[in-house]
């Protein structure tokens, strides 16, 4: 069976992080890119928030620079998924691409992300980079001036709008119940911006535009006498009804916490496990930004090196 001393299992800037500061640290990481090499970033039309680019970057280009520069320093990238992972004793054995191969590793970096939930519909895919975003934080600034949409009615929709309500004319939140699940706190944050409209009782059937979202369709009071179909103009459509952590794989041999992200104890990426650490979305349920995941990638790689030197290798 194949050895390393660092499997690093997923890509993205928390995955390619890790490979860096592992290769100039001679551990020879072997890095699996998973199901989406690059991770969600890929997909992001334009990064301007990431440090070091001044004019911004394709999101796409942004990771095939942090891939050629973790194996430029001697990282084994490969194309594969991990489907499953024994960690009830060290070298721990990793399974890719549901039994194609088998790889023993004495320290593993999880960096397998999280997943955007998105609401189901074929235009989502459709204009997917062109008006339909699942983080305001990241795609917010484009939309300066502009009308945009919020779907949710949760901590996180309130705090997307709320953030999106700085930059945009206009913010409709989109929400299905007939009252915001979201805090108090964040309801009277919401409440307090002039130009957030929130639309009750309401679910979104389809988008609409020629180049790139123009409007949506949208159903109020859905499946009763009153139920009503109409149409808003708007440029930008954000998701904010949460993220599903890329975890399936580990089939509970984690701590996770309540939300399903990965815990890590102590100042560093340490998981319950000895020789295992996390990095990225997929044990941040707060930041969710690249240039966190990548910090966390750092941290990751150098307690691999410490692990390894405290047992002897």
């Amino acid at each position: 069976m194949e050895t390393t001393k660092c499997l690093i299992i997923g890509s993205g800037p928390a995955g390619y992080t890790a490979a860096i500061y592992a290769s100039r640290a001679n551990l020879a990481p072997i890095l699996y890119e998973g199901g989406q090499p690059g991770g969600q970033l890929t997909i992001t039309t334009e990064i301007e928030n990431f440090p070091g680019y001044p004019n911004g970057v394709d999101g796409y280009e942004m990771m095939e620079q942090l891939r050629s520069q973790a194996a430029r320093f001697g990282a084994d990238i490969r194309q594969g998924v991990i489907t499953s992972i024994d960690l009830s004793h060290r070298p721990f054995v990793a399974t890719i691409d549901d039994g194609a191969a088998t790889i023993a590793a004495e320290t593993v970096i999880v960096a397998t992300g999280a997943s955007a939930k998105y609401l189901g519909l074929d235009d989502e895919t459709k204009f997917r980079g062109q008006g339909v975003s699942a983080c305001a934080t990241c795609d917010g600034f484009f939309y300066r001036g502009k009308t945009v949409a919020v779907v949710g009615g949760g901590d996180t929709a309130c705090e997307e709008a709320t953030y999106l309500s700085n930059l945009a004319s206009k913010v409709y939140m989109i929400v299905r119940k007939d009252h915001l699940r979201a805090s108090k706190v964040m309801q009277e944050r919401v409440a307090k911006a002039e130009n957030i409209e929130i639309l009750f009782n309401t679910n979104t059937v389809g988008l609409f535009g020629n180049n790139g979202v123009e409007g949506a369709h949208l159903v109020r009071h859905k499946g009763t006498p009153q139920e009503e179909l109409f149409d808003i103009a708007i440029d930008g459509f954000f998701l904010a009804i949460g993220h599903s952590p890329n975890t399936a794989f580990l089939n509970g041999q984690l701590e996770l916490d309540e939300a399903g992200y990965i815990k890590t104890f102590g100042h560093g990426q340490a998981t319950s496990v000895e020789g295992v650490f996390a990095a990225g979305d997929v044990a941040d349920p707060h930041y969710r930004q690249a240039i966190t995941a990548a910090g966390m990638g750092c941290k990751a790689a150098l307690d691999v090196e410490k692990f390894l030197l405290a047992n002897g290798h």
